[in-house]
């Protein structure tokens, strides 16, 4: 058993005995799947943030919440009439 240290070489982090041309395509890979995340994010923050598209899914809501809101005015206005 001999207590050398290892021969001074080029260093690289990750698997051990990666070659540079491996670690550049994983880098490359990388880089196309952030591209393809990103680009998916974006879509889906555009389809979330669209308030037309949001107006037409959830119609049924909106006027349900319109008109209970103005039933809570009317009621209000009334009270304060009595008074």
């Amino acid at each position: 058993m001999s207590s050398d240290p290892k021969p001074a070489g080029p260093s690289t982090t990750g698997a051990p005995g990666r070659s540079a041309a491996e670690i550049r395509r994983d880098i490359d890979l990388q880089r196309q799947q952030l591209g393809t995340s990103v680009d998916a994010l974006r879509g889906r923050v555009t389809e979330l943030t669209d308030w037309r598209r949001q107006v037409d899914a959830h119609k049924r809501e909106l006027i349900i919440g319109a008109a209970a809101i103005g039933f809570a005015i009317g009621v209000r206005a009334m009270l304060r009439r009595r008074r």
